[in-house]
């Protein structure tokens, strides 16, 4: 999966209810472009420029996926529904709401509509006052100086004072404290591995991946599956009961909980489809000796995609040998899925059907999700 890239983003407003106009510029923010990681205080500051009212100025430290003119696009559609009309030529100006993107990771763009770093932000202390707030160690890509530095050294003599509201981070609406270990779980292209990965990267979490694709055996089992189904399976608990049982037992202090693209159960589930019943009756023996001594997720998530959706992702993802998986071992996996988590009392359980959504492509489909996710 692609990784996100850094943005710091620069807020002002010096018209109407300021506050008000950040926080829904920051709400949007989040709706539309990614993941708010930090937000600075908030900053009352004069007119840099020309004279008008004080502005309230902020800085926030964004991850999107989305390439930087397509976050300026954003911030310009922003801009425009929270009733700012920019005016053609140069020139200050009172304005609603002004986002501007300061640094795009360490990249350097000079386009005719974007310019990154911005070209002023080093002789403006209304930016880098609150951006020093939330990355004073951050290197300015040309000027190979820190944002700490540059503060120092800026020639802007304008005062700016602290206000005692903080912005929210709408972030904090999902709540994920009270879990600390969860488990993605779900068919063969339904998702589970990009959604554990976008968590991950968004919450702080400690990621645990099935490492699937060392396994020698799966492409042969999909060219023979009657003659390499125990190999297989054998191979994957063994796997996986090494990983997981070195992963939950290795503490990470700077990481707020785990979450994994699988839980260990699924050998029961995909060895009672492949193995003979004698092959699978000494495998459900091994794996309950095994399975006993595993810690349980506190909540267990299993994404639902119908079969038409699943085939489409597996054609998508285009490894050679999911090629030719049939419709009815699909449904078979999600049979057996769905009847184990109708046993389960130990954990939590959330089945969640996502055969209309694309959440990897579609930000509201993947805030709906962790809604769905975190819901009480």
């Amino acid at each position: 999966m692609m990784q996100p890239t850094t943005f710091h983003i620069a807020l002002g407003s010096n018209k109407g209810d300021k506050f008000k106009n950040l926080q829904l510029a920051v709400d949007a923010i989040h709706t539309e472009i990614g993941n708010i990681k930090l937000i600075s205080k908030v900053y009352k500051s004069p007119a840099f420029g020309f004279e008008s009212d004080d502005f309230l100025n902020a800085c926030l430290v964004l991850e999107s996926n989305l390439k930087p003119q397509k976050v300026l696009k954003a911030l310009l559609k922003i801009e425009k529904l929270l009733g700012r009309t920019r005016k053609k030529g140069k020139g200050y100006e009172a304005r609603i709401i002004d986002l501007d993107i300061v640094f795009a990771g360490d990249e350097i763009i000079n386009t005719k509509t974007l310019q990154v770093p911005h070209p002023e932000m080093q002789q403006r202390r209304f930016v880098l006052l609150p951006l020093n707030d939330i990355a004073p160690k951050f290197k300015h890509p040309k000027l190979s100086k820190e944002v700490s530095v540059l503060l120092k050294e800026c020639g802007d003599d304008s005062i700016l004072e602290p206000i005692n509201i903080w912005l929210k981070n709408p972030r904090k609406a999902f709540n994920f404290s009270k879990y600390n270990y969860i488990a993605i779980e779900g068919n063969i292209g339904a998702g589970k591995t990009s959604l554990a990965t976008m968590i991950s990267q968004d919450f702080n979490a400690k990621l645990i991946l099935e490492r699937f694709a060392d396994n020698p055996f799966l492409p042969k089992f999909y060219k023979d599956a009657a003659r390499y189904a125990f190999s297989l399976e054998m191979s994957f608990l063994a796997d996986r009961y090494q990983q997981i049982s070195d992963d939950l037992s290795q503490l990470d202090l700077f990481k707020d909980f785990i979450v994994s693209d699988y839980d260990i159960f699924k050998s029961l589930i995909f060895s009672k489809i492949t193995l003979q019943e004698d092959e699978f009756k000494l495998y459900r023996k091994l794996f309950n000796l095994m399975y006993k001594d595993i810690a349980k997720p506190d909540l267990y998530v299993y994404l639902y995609q119908n079969t038409p959706r699943l085939q489409e992702n597996i054609k998508k993802r285009g490894r050679n040998y999911e090629q030719n998986i049939q419709d009815d071992y699909l449904e078979k996996i999600n049979t057996g899925y769905l009847e184990f988590l109708k046993t389960q009392s130990s954990f939590s359980v959330k089945i969640i059907d996502i055969s209309d959504k694309d959440f990897v492509k579609n930000r509201s489909d993947y805030l709906n999700l962790l809604g769905e996710v975190c819901k009480e």
